[in-house]
């Protein structure tokens, strides 16, 4: 089975968290609930006039295996719902990504139809759009059907003249069964005049409900998938998914709406630099502006050639590739100028090009990873078929603007792709890189900034990933110019310095190209002066000055991140972590650990639920006619229906094996499992019990979700007393010199909101632009600590990133202290601030328990502080002090 990132992997768990909050509350109430738990602030839920489905989106950058994601997502989606076998309704941007994602579901072992067939025991169908009339009455309910379609398929105003919404005579069979009131008649579309012209019908059809695959799916309330997300947030688009009545509608895009009225309801959200860590993407993005697109290509092939050679030096098989974004037929530089340019200026044999248009298709059943394939040049003139994907792509040359969204995000996100998705022994293995040639210097790397945010990125994370270099023909024109961070504008007349310091002009140069264009170099940080005086150049050109100014903002931007410990290759390693001796090992304190200590054995735990709840309520439905004549449903009650004395085609047995099925878990044997299951069952069953077979068949479900919250329940017990046993009763508790944590470079994957305060951070590890969102207390901690003498780096420690963030264990998790602090004199100071609204809860207590044994265990080498707003009369500075001192 495919592995699943950590992100990836916490994704589908906030998604199955959701679901299961949904089963008990309003929708509303578990999205809100959701965020709170990931302390992940969101606008409020909007129902876009779904009422109570759940309607949410995972929200992750280009490159983050958004569709693997997807497969999974069904799965969870399909407890929410408490049937075997869903239908799902697949959701794609064009016919191209369609028919890839057809065909990638449709191919037993790939990692998207891995999980399906993992899900579902094998009994999985997927259909393209255009074969749904292959669905047999017998289909549904037997296997999951797994449908792919486009938006656009669907999203009419008039739904004549669709297949999807038309008669078809062959469905009659799915719809013999259904009554003529049944309450979701009320909301399928009729038999109209014209299906009963174009059909041959009787007149007396007309308002009767039509046989259509739209139909058909209203009826049986799909879960709906819906790829890339930005592009259905309209009107229409929410009144074309009402009328397929979904049972759940998940989103993945990585540039979800965030408007007030249509924005999508973001449940999770992965930052570019947990790609990063897990080795998905390469960043930083190297990015050279060129004043002509020769010499863009002549550096794209040197760069490419550089690459080839420290690519022989891998453990892995690589040929980087360059690709190349050519102009249309009607400008200069197009697809057959620029083929020509390479072949003849750089000697490339024309084997190792390939063309990849819409009329020439050079790529089309090549294997770029053979090493046998010589291609190591791919020329477009717009973009490449969605879906193509060669992680060996490094280098990107655009010839053109790349203003334009179209083709420029596809672009760039192929040569974002890590070979092999594993970090690379050389570094500039690690590296995209851009040539773009520009008019004008600096409006590439904001129009590439652009194109980055629309693919997932946040602006504060390009001021760390983003790298704008000097050209070679920078380099020439400020030949022999003092180094460091600068930036290149292209402006119109000389800029008057004369008001200047002498500090500010020492860091200008001025190149006069012609009358009309002069280049000035500014190294260094940009003052609000030499702004303004660089602006009055093009006063008269409010977009050029917009872009100016933009462009200094960015530069600055990423001075200031340069400037973080983190960036200048400082360490901030040595931070113990909790470890345990147990069978003559030392190994890290984690849960896992706690369950063996206390000799996790389910067939010691009593196989006995008192009262489960087991009684279904539905819904009642009133069909009438409202003040306007239109044909509704409201609820009228709710009521319990009691069909559990009803004879039923099942066994004991049969339930027992679907339930051992439902909740194996890796940490249960089988045997245990079963046995525990079954008497269970049995105890249910027992002679002047309530419960009936057909009653726990029929709420199946309902019986696995107690169950497993059961044994959730007497593992949680077993850890509890495994932890005191190992931790607090014990004398195997340790800090090893071979488990320690490292904050690394590159590797801090903060989301929005960040920190926004008027105090300017001087010591926090990373860049200071991405501090993870601190409340007013805490911001007062974080102060006192950045200002303390005695800490040299500090990092606002992220909560349940995995690998990302610090933790000391406890009895039901992880505790993810507030604050972690490397001191001048090597020692580390945790600290963890507590309201003291707080202080009374057992977690705090919990908390401050561990702590003092984490600190207590390395003899003087790490300090912990549970800070308090006032403690004994000091405040939080005072506190630090205090901690400091020890």
């Amino acid at each position: 089975m495919f592995s699943l990132k950590d992100y990836q992997r916490r994704a589908v768990e906030t998604l199955e968290r959701f679901l299961g909050r949904c089963r008990k509350s309003p929708v509303e109430a578990a999205y809100a609930e959701t965020l709170r738990g990931q302390e992940m602030p969101g606008l409020p839920y909007r129902n876009q006039g779904f009422e109570d489905t759940p309607y949410v989106c995972i929200r992750i950058p280009t490159g983050g295996g958004k569709t693997i994601l997807a497969s999974w997502a069904i799965a969870a989606a399909r407890d929410y719902l408490e049937t075997n076998y869903p239908i799902v309704l697949w959701l794609v941007p064009t016919n191209a990504i369609r028919t890839q994602t057809v065909d990638a579901l449709k191919t037993p072992g790939h990692p998207y139809r891995a999980k399906l067939d993992e899900s579902f025991r094998n009994r999985v169908r997927v259909l393209d759009i255009d074969e749904v009339d292959q669905i047999r009455p017998q289909d549904i309910g037997g296997q999951a059907i797994v449908v792919v379609s486009t938006i656009a398929n669907l999203r009419v105003t008039d739904t004549s003249g669709r297949k999807v919404y038309a008669y078809r005579e062959d469905f009659e069979p799915h719809f013999s069964k259904i009554p003529a009131d049944h309450p979701k008649c009320a909301f399928m579309e009729k038999v109209s005049a014209e299906d009963v012209r174009e059909n041959g019908l009787q007149t007396g059809e007309i308002g009767k409900v039509k046989f259509s695959f739209a139909n058909l799916l209203a009826f049986h309330r799909p879960i709906a998938i819906v790829d890339e997300a930005h592009n259905a947030r309209t009107k229409l688009s929410f009144e074309t998914l009402s009328r397929v009545c979904p049972a759940a509608i998940i989103e993945f895009t990585a540039t979800p709406d965030s408007s007030d009225a249509s924005g999508s309801n973001v449940l999770f959200h992965v930052a570019a630099a947990e790609l990063k860590s897990e080795e998905m993407i390469k960043l930083p993005i190297i990015l050279a502006e060129h004043p002509d697109w020769r010499s863009a290509v002549r550096d794209s092939v040197l760069t490419r050639n550089k690459l080839a050679k420290q690519a022989r030096g891998d453990s892995a098989y690589i040929r980087p590739i360059a690709l190349f974004q050519a102009e249309n037929k009607d400008r200069e530089v197009t697809v057959k100028v620029l083929k020509k340019h390479l072949m003849s200026e750089w000697d490339i044999p024309e084997a190792k090009i390939a063309v990849a248009t819409g009329n020439t298709r050079e790529l089309d059943g090549v294997n770029l990873f053979n090493p046998k394939c010589e291609i190591e040049y791919i020329i477009t003139n717009e973009a490449l078929k969605e879906g193509w994907d060669c992680s060996f792509a490094y280098v990107f040359c655009s010839v053109k603007q790349v203003s334009s969204r179209t083709g420029a995000e596809q672009l760039l996100g192929r040569v974002m792709r890590m070979p092999y998705a594993k970090r690379r022994e050389n570094e500039d293995l690690n590296r995209a890189y851009a040539h773009l040639a520009t008019p004008q210097f600096s409006l590439a790397a904001q129009q590439l900034t652009d194109r980055l945010i629309d693919m997932g990125f946040e602006k504060m994370e390009l001021a760390e990933f983003l790298r704008p270099e000097l050209s070679g023909p920078q380099q020439e024109i400020f030949k022999g110019e003092q180094a460091g961070g600068a930036i290149v504008l292209d402006l119109p007349t000389t800029p008057d310095v004369t008001a200047l310091s002498q500090q500010e002009q020492s860091q200008i140069s001025v190149n006069k190209q012609s009358e009309t264009v002069t280049l000035v170099r500014v190294s260094g940080h940009v003052t609000e002066s030499a702004e303004k005086a660089i602006l009055a150049t093009v006063k008269s050109d409010s977009k050029r000055q917009k872009n100016i100014k933009r462009a200094i903002e960015d530069h600055n931007l990423r001075l200031q991140s340069a400037e973080a410990p983190s960036e200048k290759g400082e360490k901030f390693a040595g931070v113990p972590m909790l470890c345990l001796q147990h069978q003559e090992e030392i190994m890290l304190a984690e849960p896992e650990l706690f369950l063996d200590l206390a000799g996790w054995d389910l067939s010691g735990c009593p196989a006995k639920i008192e009262n489960p709840e087991l009684r279904e309520k539905i819904r009642l439905y009133k069909i009438d006619f409202d003040k306007k004549s239109k044909l509704g449903y409201f609820v009228a009650d709710e009521r319990t229906l009691d069909l559990n004395q009803a004879p039923i085609g099942a066994t004991e047995q049969g339930l027992v094996a679907w339930l051992d099925r439902e909740l194996r878990h890796q940490d249960i044997p089988q045997r245990q499992l079963v046995k525990f299951v079954g008497d269970i069952v049995r105890d249910l069953l027992r002679e002047g019990s309530d419960y009936t077979l057909t009653g726990l068949v029929r709420h199946q479900y309902l019986l696995a979700r107690a169950i497993r919250d059961h044994i959730k329940k007497y593992r949680a017990i077993a850890e509890k007393e495994g932890y005191q046993r190992g931790v607090f009763s014990g004398s195997g508790v340790c800090l090893d010199d071979k488990f320690f944590y490292e904050f690394k470079p590159g590797y801090y994957p903060s989301r929005p909101p960040y920190y926004a305060g008027a105090y300017q951070f001087q010591k926090h590890y990373f860049p200071r632009e991405r501090i993870a969102h601190l409340n007013n207390e805490e911001i007062e901690c974080a102060i006192a600590i950045d200002s303390a003498r005695e800490v040299k780096h500090w990092v606002r420690n992220l909560e349940r990133c995995g690998a990302a963030s610090f933790w000391l264990p406890l009895a039901g998790g992880k505790f993810y202290p507030d604050f972690v602090c490397e001191l001048k004199d090597g020692r580390m100071l945790v600290v963890e601030y507590k309201g003291k609204k707080f202080l009374q809860f057992d977690d705090t207590r919990e908390k401050r328990n561990i702590g003092a044994l984490w600190a207590k265990l390395s003899k003087g080498k790490c300090l912990f502080l549970m800070a308090v707003a006032d403690d004994k009369g000091k405040d939080v500075r005072q506190q630090v002090e205090r901690a400091l001192r020890q």
